[in-house]
């Protein structure tokens, strides 16, 4: 019997594909799914009050249906004009677009937990964006390491990454004022 005959065999391999997946894991989903919550929180903060659970719903529902707007544009965008995708293929982009929905969880987290925190409606959103950028520029940052980048790249994307976080939030203070 062989190493990859036995179940040791079988879990070494399996080990080894997925190790070898986060090595080429893609964080794009999760930078633009942090952005997207982001420009949902300040969407909502402009129609004034509102409950908190209507503003996780809203995040998660958003961010799954952008998941799914993905997850479409990439299977038959690109990939159905070379061939029919399996099983497999939808599987594998399902999982490579799971970050978009992954970002949306800590802001909404965030505004499930802001009444324990004292919170107001504009704490909460402020509160939910800031964890937001936050994300933003922690899934550039992991995305360069992950990468071998060195680190004055990964100041250079956190930096960049900071930056359009302060864009969004000009955004919010525009349209709040």
């Amino acid at each position: 019997m062989t190493a990859g005959e036995t179940g040791t065999g079988r879990s070494t391999d399996r080990r080894e594909r997925r190790a070898a997946h986060r090595a080429h894991a893609d964080y794009t989903g999760g930078v633009y799914g942090s952005m997207l919550a982001a420009s949902v929180v300040i969407g909502a903060g402009t129609l004034g009050s509102f409950p908190r659970a209507e503003l996780v719903l809203l995040l998660l529902l958003t961010s799954l249906v952008f998941w799914v707007a993905h997850v479409h544009a990439e299977l038959f965008g690109a990939r159905l004009a070379r061939r029919t995708p399996d099983r497999r293929v939808i599987l594998r982009v399902c999982r490579e677009e799971w970050p978009i929905v992954k970002a949306a969880v800590p802001p909404a987290a965030a505004i499930a937990v802001s009444p324990v925190l004292g919170l107001d409606v504009q704490g909460t959103l402020w509160l939910a964006l800031s964890v937001a950028v936050t994300g933003q520029v922690g899934w550039s940052v992991a995305a360069a390491h992950r990468a071998g980048a060195p680190w004055r790249l990964m100041a250079i994307t956190a930096t960049v990454n900071v930056l359009l976080g302060l864009a969004i939030v000009a955004v919010k203070i525009a349209v709040t004022h």
